[in-house]
């Protein structure tokens, strides 16, 4: 499907794969709308996008706020309402503790962020596809989604969530010529581990120690591919991992 002149919804675009992905739909000629927490930042993108002859929104929103999404999505302009591509991007790891160990507070901001997040953006986006008859909505998810590994058990469980409603909510929509979609990552070097780590850079690097991880480019390139495709083609998923990764704890390092 050509991209071109179409309206993609990307939340957490304002730094990593969500900005990654706004950089490559915009070279694809999408109209952008941009949603993010940090308007500074958002902002910043969008300008830039805009500089280069992009059609953009910056749209300050925290989807963990779900009367926030409604009257904001609600309440776009007309000629930003119809949206064609929604990627479900905002989304975060915190702490890396045992269970009885970790942090209520840490819990609340992932399931609040990537699981009702994410319900509260699609319950705006969808029923507008419905009516119009088309649409694509892709979620980012993680190996997480797939695996469990220590010390990650509530971080895993949001990402086994979204695999879920991803599942079902292509069920909900079938005959609707709506198409639904998740793109899987493994290692990627973006600010991922520092805010899991509440900003221990050295922490962080030694993440990615030694290996070469992938980049929010790469996977920004397979969003849009999976976007991309005609109209009958609906990618269900899509794993990616680098190849110096063979499973969300199994990585080859160098020296």
């Amino acid at each position: 499907m050509k991209l071109s002149g179409r309206t993609v919804l990307i939340t957490g675009a304002s730094a990593g794969i969500g900005a990654a992905c706004a950089r490559a739909f915009a070279a694809e000629g999408a109209r952008l709308l941009l949603c993010a927490r940090r308007a500074e930042r958002l902002q910043e993108l969008a300008d830039k996008l805009r500089g280069a002859g992009h059609d953009v929104l910056a749209v300050e929103l925290d989807v963990r706020d779900g009367a926030a999404v409604a009257a904001t999505l609600g309440g776009l302009p007309a000629e930003w309402s119809a949206i064609d591509v929604l990627v479900n991007n905002a989304g975060l790891g915190r702490g890396l503790d045992k269970l009885w160990e970790g942090s209520p507070v840490d819990w609340d901001e992932m399931v609040d962020t990537n699981v009702k997040g994410l319900l509260y953006v699609t319950r705006a986006v969808v029923p507008g596809m419905a009516e119009r008859g088309h649409g694509h909505v892709i979620n980012l998810g993680s190996v997480a989604g797939h695996e469990v590994y220590p010390g990650g058990a509530v971080y895993c469980a949001t990402k086994h969530a979204v695999g879920a409603i991803t599942r079902g909510l292509r069920m909900d929509v079938l005959g609707t010529g709506i198409r639904v979609s998740t793109v899987d990552p493994g290692m990627v070097e973006t600010e991922f581990s520092v805010v899991r780590f509440h900003g221990d850079q050295d922490r962080a690097n030694n993440v990615y120690r030694n290996m070469s991880p992938l980049t929010a480019d790469d996977i920004a390139e397979t969003v849009v591919w999976v976007a991309s495709r005609p109209a009958h083609v609906n990618i269900d998923e899509v794993i990616i991992k680098p190849t110096d990764q063979a499973s969300a704890t199994m990585v080859h390092r160098k020296g």
